[in-house]
């Protein structure tokens, strides 16, 4: 999100040099090559480079150390320039800053963590307060987020806006960009497959539990049934005449019955117990 806002921001500020641009031709181009390097806000120039009166004026002896200078600004850093000082305009305080800011964002292509003395070194600055100011000015400008580690002298880089490409980058871009694709769509086929055996999962285990609910109510059922016809054999039972010896005449047999164990069903045994209960009599 804010890498767009910082693009469509840049943008609008260097849409009036591309509009100036219609109408300047030759040796009038170094005027405007000054102007928008030195502009607050602009860190982006490839439109401007690929105007037709631009690119024109390209091939003129007077503009050529102008136009260089503006392909450094757009894709290059601050140690291209230096090594090219000769050949190229002076830059005034405000021009080595952002070439300074943009040479920050491409060292940070390379580690996210870049050391004081390394930026020091880069970007000719001798004193550390002054390097923390620099790095300050790019937070504020959008040019880039992260935060200064001052015990372990250290920027550490969170985000940075984007540069133009280099010559010969596109290519190399739309490779990574072609790899980063196939990588994500493996990623996804791989997440749809996770999914699906998450779905069959849950899918089963609610078989199983619905299954597994029937066979409880059925038990219970059954259990119910049960206990209803013992209640039922209990009550017919308890329809006979018991007699003082225990026995239960229910009209028809005579059975003795003990609660500690099964009804006696000998007949001897049955005919010799009723003698005697009738003896006692």
């Amino acid at each position: 999100m804010s890498e767009a806002i910082q693009h469509s921001s840049t943008h609008q500020r260097l849409e009036p040099y591309l509009i100036l641009s219609k109408s300047v031709k030759g040796p009038a181009n170094i005027k405007l090559i000054q102007d928008v390097l030195a502009a607050p806000g602009i860190y982006v120039f490839a439109e401007l480079l690929e105007c037709p009166n631009m690119m024109e004026a390209s091939a003129l002896p007077e503009v050529i150390p102008y136009y260089t200078l503006l392909k450094i600004f757009s894709y290059g850093t601050y140690r291209d320039y230096v090594e090219h000082a000769t050949e190229l305009p002076l830059l005034n305080e405000q021009q080595t800053t952002k070439l300074k800011h943009l040479s920050i964002v491409s060292m940070s292509e390379e580690s996210r963590t870049i050391s004081y003395d390394k930026l020091m070194g880069y970007l000719d600055v001798t004193d550390v307060r002054k390097l923390e100011d620099l790095i300050i000015g790019a937070f504020y400008e959008d040019v880039m987020k992260g935060k200064m580690d001052q015990k372990r002298k250290q920027l550490e880089v969170e985000y940075t806006m984007g540069r133009d490409l280099r010559p010969g980058q596109r290519s190399s871009v739309i490779s990574i960009l072609h790899e980063w694709s196939q990588n994500t769509d493996t990623i996804l086929a791989s997440l749809d497959q996770k999914l699906q055996s998450i779905h069959e999962t849950a899918a089963e285990d609610k078989r199983q539990r619905e299954q597994y609910d029937r066979e409880i109510e059925r038990l219970k059922k059954e259990i119910k049934s049960s206990g209803a016809m013992d209640v039922e054999e209990d009550g017919a039972r308890g329809k006979g005449r018991r007699t003082n010896s225990g026995l239960y005449d229910d009209g028809e047999t005579l059975n003795y019955y003990d609660h500690r164990s099964q009804p006696y069903q000998s007949k001897e045994y049955l005919e010799e117990s009723y003698r005697a209960a009738r003896t006692r009599k």
